[in-house]
C-alpha cells in the first residue's frame, strides 16, 4: 500500500465494456486493476466505454461504446467507422476535462490503445504511466514523439515487449501482468483438455483441436468469438467428437473450468506480448502446454508447470502435451504449480509494483 491514497485516473482500452465476463485478456487486467486500486482506498476516476463497471451514471469520463452499423463486420482488429467520428472525440473531453482541472488528480494510468492521451500528455498538468500491452504501434510512437517524448512514463508487460518499445525510442521499465489468486482457485485437476481465450486467428485454437483428436482426449474450448469468420469456416467445422464449446464463461465458471481440467494448450501463432492464459491456468494448478512466442517464455521460465514448444509444431505439442497429462490430476503437484505462479504473478505483487512506480514519479515531479 502506497504511503497515502492517491487520486488516480485509469484511461481503459476503448473497444469493449470493462465488465465482466472480460472481452479480453487486456481487458481483463486493466479491470483488475482498477478493483485492485480502489480495494487498497484509491480514489480511481475511470475513463472507460459505456457498459463499463466502475463508472458514474453520467458523466464525461463515459464514453460511447463501439457500435457496428449496416454491413460493417465486427473484428478485435478493425474499427466501425463511427470510432474517429464520436469515440476519440469523446475521449478529447474527457481529457479536457482532466486538463481543465489538474488539482483533483495525481496520476494517470493509461491502458488506452489510442495515441490521443500520449500526445496530450504534456499539456493534461497531471503525471501519467502508460502501460505498454501490444507490439509496437507506430500511431503511438509518432504521437510520443509529437509530445517531445515527454509527459508519460512507460511500463511494458515482458521483456519481449520492452525489447521492442526500446528500440522504437520509447524505453520503459518491466512490469509483469498479475493474477488474483482469490478468483483463480486451485482445482482438482481432471482428464479433459481446455483452452481459453479470444476465438481469433491470431490465437488459433483450431491447433488445440488437433492436438486434442490426435490424443484422442476431450477438449474444452471457452472464450469469446472475436472474429465470427474464422469461427465459422474454420474452427467449428474442426470439432468433430470430444470437443466442445462452453461459449463466453463469466470468471467464476471459467477458473472452475480450468481448474478441473487436466491440461490447458497455449496456441498463439503470433508473438504474444504477454500471455495472460498462462499465469490464470497456473494460478488453477493446470499445467500448460504452449508454443515458445512473444513473452511467453517469460512465464515458463518463472514458473513450473508450463513447457513450451517451437511456434507452430503441432506434432511437438502434442507429444509434450501427453507428457504432461498424468501430473493434470496429481494434488501435490498442482499445488506446486500454482505455488510458484503465485509467487511469481499475483495481481497484490504488481500492484505494489505499480504503486511504487506511481510514488517514484510523484517524486521526481516534485522534485521538478
Amino acid at each position: 500500500m502506497s504511503a497515502r491514497p492517491l487520486r488516480i485516473v485509469v484511461i481503459a482500452p476503448l473497444r469493449f465494456p470493462l465488465r465482466r465476463p472480460h472481452a479480453g485478456g487486456l481487458e481483463s487486467a486493466v479491470w483488475s486493476e482498477v478493483d485492485a486500486l480502489r480495494d487498497r482506498g484509491h480514489d480511481v476516476t475511470f475513463i472507460a466505454p459505456e457498459g463499463s463497471d466502475f463508472l458514474p451514471d453520467a458523466c464525461v469520463f463515459r464514453l460511447p461504446p463501439v457500435v457496428w452499423r449496416g454491413d460493417e463486420e465486427p473484428t478485435d482488429k478493425t474499427w466501425p467507422a463511427s470510432y474517429r467520428r464520436e469515440i476519440v472525440p469523446a475521449l478529447g473531453r474527457a481529457l479536457d476535462e482532466i486538463a481543465a482541472h489538474p488539482e483533483r488528480y495525481d496520476v494517470i494510468s493509461n491502458h488506452c490503445l489510442d495515441p490521443l492521451p500520449l500526445r496530450r500528455a504534456p499539456h493534461l498538468g497531471v503525471a501519467m504511466v502508460t502501460t505498454l500491452h501490444t507490439p509496437i504501434d507506430g500511431a503511438a510512437v509518432s504521437a510520443h514523439a509529437a509530445a517531445g517524448g515527454v509527459g508519460s512514463d512507460f511500463l511494458s508487460v515482458s521483456t519481449h515487449t520492452k525489447m521492442q518499445w526500446d528500440a522504437a525510442g520509447v524505453p520503459s521499465e518491466l512490469l509483469p501482468n498479475g493474477v488474483d489468486p482469490k478468483a483463480w482457485t486451485l482445482g482438482p485437476g481432471g482428464d479433459d483438455l481446455v483452452w481459453f481465450g479470444r476465438i481469433v486467428p491470431e490465437k488459433a485454437p483450431h491447433v488445440a483441436v488437433e492436438v486434442a483428436h490426435r490424443l484422442g482426449r476431450r477438449l474444452v474450448i471457452a472464450g469469446r468469438i472475436g472474429d465470427e469468420s474464422y469461427a465459422r469456416d474454420v474452427l467449428f467445422p474442426s470439432f468433430g467428437d470430444g470437443v466442445e464449446y462452453a461459449g463466453e464463461l463469466a470468471p467464476g465458471p471459467l477458473a472452475a473450468l480450468v481448474g478441473r481440467s487436466g491440461l490447458a494448450l497455449a496456441t498463439p501463432a503470433w508473438a504474444e506480448p504477454f500471455g495472460l492464459v498462462g499465469p490464470e491456468a497456473l494460478m488453477c494448478g493446470t499445467p500448460v502446454v504452449g508454443f515458445a512466442v512473444g513473452g511467453v517464455p517469460e512465464i515458463a521460465a518463472a514458473t513450473m508447470g508450463m513447457q513450451l514448444v517451437a511456434p507452430g509444431d503441432v506434432a511437438a505439442m502434442t507429444a509434450r502435451a501427453a507428457s504432461m497429462l498424468p501430473s493434470g490430476k496429481d494434488a501435490e503437484f498442482r499445488a506446486v504449480v500454482r505455488e510458484t505462479a503465485e509467487r511469481r504473478f499475483s495481481l497484490d505483487l504488481r500492484i505494489d509494483a505499480l504503486e511504487a512506480s506511481f510514488a517514484r514519479l510523484l517524486a521526481t515531479e516534485s522534485a521538478a
